[in-house]
C-alpha cells in the first residue's frame, strides 16, 4: 500500500492514459468501417490520403500497447515499485500522440491539434516523473 502514496501522481497519470489508450483503441475496433471512412474524407486534400488503412492499423496497435504497457506498468509501480514498464508505455503513449499530431497537422485540422497537444502534457510529464 506504500507505493499507492510513493507513487500517487505516477500511478493517476497512468490511469489517465490507460482510459485514454485503451477506450481509443477499443473504439476503433468496434467502428472500423466508420473511422476509416471519417478518416478517409478527413485526409482526402493530403499526401496520406492513400495510406489511412494502413495509418488507422498502425494507430491502433500503438495505442493498444500504450494502454496495455500501462496497465501493466500501473501494476508494476503500485504492487512491486518497478517503474521500467511504466515508462516504457509512457513513452509509447507519447509516441502514439505524436502521430496524432502529425496526422491533425497534415490535414490542417488545428482544433484536433490542440487537443493532441492537451494530451501531450501529461503524457510528457508522466516520462518525466518515471525517468527520475
Amino acid at each position: 500500500m506504500t507505493n499507492l502514496y510513493t507513487y500517487s501522481t505516477e500511478l493517476l497519470l497512468l490511469l489517465f492514459l490507460i482510459i485514454t489508450f485503451l477506450q481509443s483503441a477499443y473504439d476503433k475496433l468496434a467502428d472500423w468501417k466508420g473511422n476509416l471512412s471519417w478518416l478517409k474524407s478527413h485526409f482526402a486534400e493530403t499526401p496520406l490520403k492513400n495510406m489511412v488503412p494502413l495509418l488507422l492499423g498502425t494507430v491502433l496497435v500503438t495505442e493498444l500497447v500504450a494502454g496495455v504497457l500501462c496497465a501493466i506498468g500501473w501494476y508494476l509501480l503500485c504492487f512491486q515499485g518497478e517503474s521500467g514498464t511504466a515508462l516504457t508505455g509512457a513513452i509509447v503513449a507519447c509516441l502514439a500522440l505524436l502521430m496524432l499530431l502529425f496526422g491533425q497537422r497534415m490535414a490542417k485540422d488545428y482544433d484536433g491539434a490542440r487537443t493532441i497537444a492537451i494530451y501531450f502534457v501529461p503524457a510528457i510529464f508522466l516520462v518525466f516523473l518515471l525517468q527520475g
